[in-house]
């Protein structure tokens, strides 16, 4: 038996509808995918135990609804959050476009507001051959911003786990973090 720190994040993921959020949480989680599209309206969340280092965590994903009409609810979802995913799709120029106001959404709702929160980039859809956002601009709005970013595909799992587990690792590393969250040493077999 090793003993273990054990840690709760609670993560968000957002971006405009249809860039595939919920593809992306349920392939991070689940490990499926599902070809049919329902739009998330509000919230749904979903947990996911990882090991990370001496440190067990547990995920808590808000996989929030990309919709105009929501955001001011949605918004609420982000107070609390330890880490944010942005996500857009590589072949829809308005949602790489909207970015710019998904991060400012964030960053002004979350508690404390802070410029080093953790968040990361994911242009998602890479599978599809219709892209509109070259990979080259996305790495420049992210290096202007600090962000890591990661082109993924939901659908063929493709860099997801290590775009998830990069946010884990960022909020992980926060200072507050471990003033925070940190519960007592647990051992873990």
């Amino acid at each position: 038996m090793n003993p273990r720190k054990k840690v709760d994040l609670k993560l968000i993921i957002v971006g405009a509808i249809g860039v595939g959020k919920t593809s992306l949480l349920h392939q991070y989680v689940h490990k499926t995918f599902y070809e049919e599209y329902q739009t998330t309206l509000g919230a749904s969340i979903l947990s996911k135990i990882i090991i990370l280092g001496d440190t067990t965590l547990k995920l808590q994903i808000w996989d929030t609804g990309g919709q105009e009409r929501f955001r001011s609810m949605v918004s609420t979802f982000y107070k609390g959050s330890d880490g944010c995913i942005l996500a857009f799709d590589v072949t829809d120029l308005e949602s790489f476009e909207a970015l710019d106001i998904w991060r400012g959404d964030v960053l002004a709702k979350i508690v404390p507001m802070e410029q080093s929160y953790p968040m990361v980039l994911l242009g998602n859809k890479i599978d599809l051959a219709d892209r509109k956002v070259p990979q080259e601009v996305a790495q420049g709005w992210c290096r202007e911003k600090d962000i890591p970013y990661f082109e993924v595909s939901a659908k063929n799992d493709i860099n997801v786990v290590q775009a998830f587990e990069m946010l884990a690792s960022r909020a992980l590393s926060r200072p507050s973090l471990s003033r925070e969250r940190e519960s007592s040493e647990v051992s873990i077999s």
